[in-house]
């Protein structure tokens, strides 16, 4: 029995332990470039996971995004970890649902200022409703914008501190990888959704809050707030492809989809990409 694929992607081994912990009946995939997906069931939903550690960095996301959207054609894809807090009123362990997520390094250098050009992205409505519904009586959860930039916050005198101030006064979290991957979902058509755990105060004392094991306890609030939506979200009806068989599809390029199938004197598309209309030339060959 087929199953419909969600994608969950981290950056840091600790959120990957802290979603695969929710999955069952796990097997490995491997793309023909070498990335790993461990594609398991989720108790209680209709959904597969494809759980994906990319590593660090927006750069790093945005491309291993593209390549997990082409390569098992998930119906949703959530990126799942921690981050800095930039708001008073969200604590330590605490989810930011980001509903955008901006990328706070664009913009122009003048001998009088900085010109911000900013970049953000709206969460697919989709997604997001679901996470409200999901997490609304939850008090430790927000729904709210994040930052995302190549640059670990740990100074908030700092001129990037006060660039997120004036710029992006709005964001409740920085991190690092957002914005790499809701634009690699966006440019392919599909639904993104940044769900993450307050870790510190993106201050002077990171470290002393990341010795205090903050980071492994934010990345399972993460990952259990990652486990609401998908309870709450239900699959495309009808769709063709963004499903898997358990992890045992043929690991392809192509994704998990077939093509259609000649049968007798029809074709057969149930299951393939098909789009109509066409025109079919039926040619004998000799035996």
């Amino acid at each position: 029995m087929t199953q419909p694929i969600v994608a969950v992607l981290t950056a840091l081994s600790l959120e990957y332990k802290a979603v695969h912990a929710h999955l069952t009946d796990v097997r490995k995939r491997e793309h023909p470039r070498g990335t790993r997906a461990a594609v398991g069931r989720l108790a209680g939903t209709p959904w597969a996971v494809a759980l994906v550690e990319m590593g660090e960095g927006n750069l790093t996301a945005a491309a291993l995004t593209e390549r997990v959207m082409s390569w098992l054609e998930p119906q949703a894809v959530l990126f799942v970890g921690v981050a800095g807090g930039l708001k008073s009123d969200i604590g330590l362990g605490d989810v930011v649902v980001a509903t955008k997520v901006y990328g706070i390094h664009g913009g122009k250098e003048t001998p009088e200022d900085f010109l911000v050009r900013p970049e953000a992205w709206r969460a697919s409505h989709r997604l997001a409703s679901a996470a409200r519904e999901a997490l609304r009586d939850d008090p430790h959860a927000h729904l709210k914008p994040i930052a995302a930039g190549d640059v670990v916050l740990a100074a908030p005198e700092s001129a990037l501190a006060e660039h997120l101030r004036r710029h992006y006064n709005d964001a409740a979290a920085i991190e690092m990888e957002g914005s790499g991957v809701v634009s690699a979902v966006d440019l392919a058509g599909g639904d993104a959704l940044v769900i993450r755990g307050i870790s510190d105060r993106a201050d002077a004392v990171k470290s002393r809050a990341d010795g205090e094991g903050w980071q492994p306890r934010a990345a399972e609030n993460a990952a259990a707030a990652a486990v609401a939506v998908l309870r709450e979200l239900r699959p495309f009806r009808g769709r063709v492809g963004g499903s898997g068989s358990d992890g045992d599809a043929e690991d392809s390029e192509e994704g998990p989809h077939r093509a259609a199938t000649y049968e007798g004197d029809h074709l057969d598309f149930r299951g393939s990409t098909f789009n109509g209309p066409f025109v079919a030339k039926r040619v004998d060959r000799e035996r």
